[in-house]
């Protein structure tokens, strides 16, 4: 049953996730990118001081013996959550969600070159296969002819450049779970997040209506319960067996796009999302083998040993 349990919390988070991002969506016709940004970290806050008290973590659980990492992390994580907020507003929910597939790609030629990690030509070719399939997505919004000044193709580049920082968060991630708690990296995160995205004050912050402010405030809450459950499913099952239900974010999106916000997918977004999700599992089917084949090892080898 703990496998079955991760699984369902890793379908909620991304539920969660995926309502948020339609709430920030709604949000985003009033709203600049920077105070939607504040409000899905700062309103999460309860929900993750909420959850250290129940583990039993609040007194000792946000102790931290590299802030500085944390800082850097929540940089690049705050840059990230950011542009993706704005291409919210500027494409249709499907296509920000399949550009963004582009971001777990990337943490694995990133992981190479910053954490050393051996990247075998396997891996690399599935990730040539989903950048293949990111471009055919934006195809569209960045072919001969198309004006950067067009909120499309601005949308499809300041997604794709939040995908890209979004990658780099997660290595920044790899690096602190080395010394640093879950719970520890989750809250400075929404600190850090919620203090950083008030230094876009300047570009023109509004008094939102109730509609709207009761929106974010709930986008904020969905924010804090999904990466709860996130977190959680990692806890009761490994990380290759529930990562490829990142995927159901696409079905999620197809349907909130199409019924709530009037998006019709077209036939190149559909293609190009689905090589990228071939991709994705390709390389998650990959690394569950060869975990696998470690354990054989390791038990054969502890065997040898008695």
């Amino acid at each position: 049953m703990q496998p079955l349990r991760g699984i369902i919390f890793k379908i909620m988070s991304v539920c969660m996730f995926m309502a948020m991002a339609s709430l920030v969506k709604a949000a985003s016709a009033d709203v600049p990118p920077g105070q939607a940004v504040f409000f899905r970290s700062f309103f999460a806050l309860p929900i993750i001081l909420g959850w250290l008290a129940i583990r039993h973590e609040l007194r000792h659980g946000w102790k931290t013996t590299n802030p500085m990492g944390h800082f850097w992390r929540g940089l690049v994580g705050t840059s990230a959550m950011g542009l993706g907020f704005t291409g919210l507003g500027l494409l249709p929910l499907p296509e920000v969600t399949a550009i963004g597939y582009a971001a777990p790609l990337l943490v694995v030629i990133f992981a190479a070159m910053f954490l050393n990690e051996n990247v075998r030509a396997f891996r690399l070719s599935a990730v040539a296969l989903g950048m293949v399939g990111v471009l055919i997505v934006l195809s569209p919004r960045l072919s001969v002819g198309a004006s950067l000044n067009t909120s499309e193709t601005l949308g499809a580049v300041v997604v794709l450049m939040g995908a890209v920082l979004a990658a780099l968060a997660q290595v920044f991630v790899r690096k602190l779970v080395a010394t640093e708690s879950t719970a520890a990296i989750v809250f400075w995160f929404t600190i850090t997040s919620s203090v950083m995205s008030l230094f876009t004050l300047a570009w023109g912050w509004v008094v939102p209506s109730w509609t709207v402010a009761v929106m974010l405030i709930m986008a904020g809450l969905l924010g804090g319960i999904g990466q709860i459950l996130l977190t959680s499913s990692y806890r009761y099952a490994d990380a290759s067996l529930v990562a490829p239900f990142d995927y159901t974010s696409m079905i999620l999106a197809l349907l909130i796009g199409y019924f709530i916000f009037d998006e019709v997918p077209t036939g190149t977004m559909l293609i190009g999302a689905g090589i990228v999700i071939a991709a994705g599992v390709l390389i998650i089917w990959r690394e569950r083998k060869l975990g696998l084949q470690r354990a054989q090892q390791r038990k054969a080898t502890g065997n040898v040993g008695t």
